[in-house]
């Protein structure tokens, strides 16, 4: 019993030190090698479309990382405009933030087009498939059409 208890008392501890400790976001590059890698088992990707897909989803999530500075720049601006009432900043800035939303989701979806482009007929299919049961990516990954 005492033992349950240390282990119990010990994890919520670990917990407690994981929860403070600061999360640095992975480099757009490893962001990059891990979508490739798992379009590369689900789809049996060979190393020419490696390479491509690689380019294309290196490019997407360094644009992804430049954007995250400038959009966490805007909402701290966004909320200071809030607090101060002042209703010009927050339109602005709502709509900078919208079309930040809006840039992001067309380099997602390049990427996206790019990478389909290099599918042959039978990983298109899988691709399909794939993405009808919703294991191609989350909420943001609608499916193509």
């Amino acid at each position: 019993m005492k033992y349950s208890l240390v282990l119990l008392a010990g994890l919520g501890l670990f917990q407690m030190a994981q929860a403070q400790t600061p999360h640095t976001p992975p480099s757009p590059a490893l962001m990059a090698q891990h979508q490739v890698q798992r379009y590369t088992t689900l789809l049996s990707l060979n190393s020419a479309q490696v390479e491509q897909a690689t380019t294309f989803f290196s490019a997407e999530a360094t644009s992804r990382g430049n954007a995250r500075a400038t959009e966490r720049t805007a909402h701290q601006a966004l909320e200071a405009a809030i607090k101060a009432n002042d209703t010009a900043t927050i339109k602005s800035t709502a709509a900078t933030l919208g079309q930040m939303n809006g840039e992001m989701m067309a380099a997602h979806a390049l990427a996206e087009a790019q990478f389909y482009a290099i599918l042959d007929a039978d990983q298109k299919s899988k691709f399909a498939e794939l993405e009808h049961e919703h294991m191609m990516g989350g909420p943001e990954h609608g499916p193509m059409r």
